[in-house]
């Protein structure tokens, strides 16, 4: 688990990032429903890979039930950072999706372009802003 701070830091890098339809297209989610699972995490891209693993990221992510919301946004402080925010039905939806053949090979063309893994948090969302 990391600390709020490290929470909330990792919040307002990606939200920096994400364009304002994207957000807005998230806080319409969460109004119309009522995700159980969330989950937010930094990955590292190889130097210079960034763009590409976030590409390869998104790919087959159109067609995962249970999902609700699945962001890539580029960290604004480290240039090969990226911050996957992820909202789920449940648990066992988000680990069903990692079985999924367009997810299966998304992670096998992917993985080249991993250097590593930075914070992690699954949270239980339960309220947006303005709520």
């Amino acid at each position: 688990m990391i600390d709020r701070r490290t929470h909330l830091a990792a919040l307002a890098a990606f939200a920096a990032v994400m364009p304002v339809r994207s957000l807005r297209a998230l806080e319409k989610i969460m109004e119309e429903a009522h995700p159980q699972y969330g989950l937010i995490g930094q990955m590292i891209a190889r130097p210079g890979q960034r763009a590409a693993l976030a590409a390869i990221l998104t790919e087959g992510t159109d067609a995962m039930p249970g999902n609700f919301a699945y962001l890539v946004g580029e960290d604004a402080e480290n240039p090969d950072a990226l911050w996957i925010v992820e909202l789920w039905a449940d648990k066992a939806a988000h680990a069903a999706s990692l079985q999924l053949p367009a997810v299966q090979a998304a992670i096998a063309k992917g993985r080249p372009l991993i250097a590593g893994f930075g914070s992690r948090a699954e949270f239980k969302p339960v309220a947006k802003a303005g709520a």
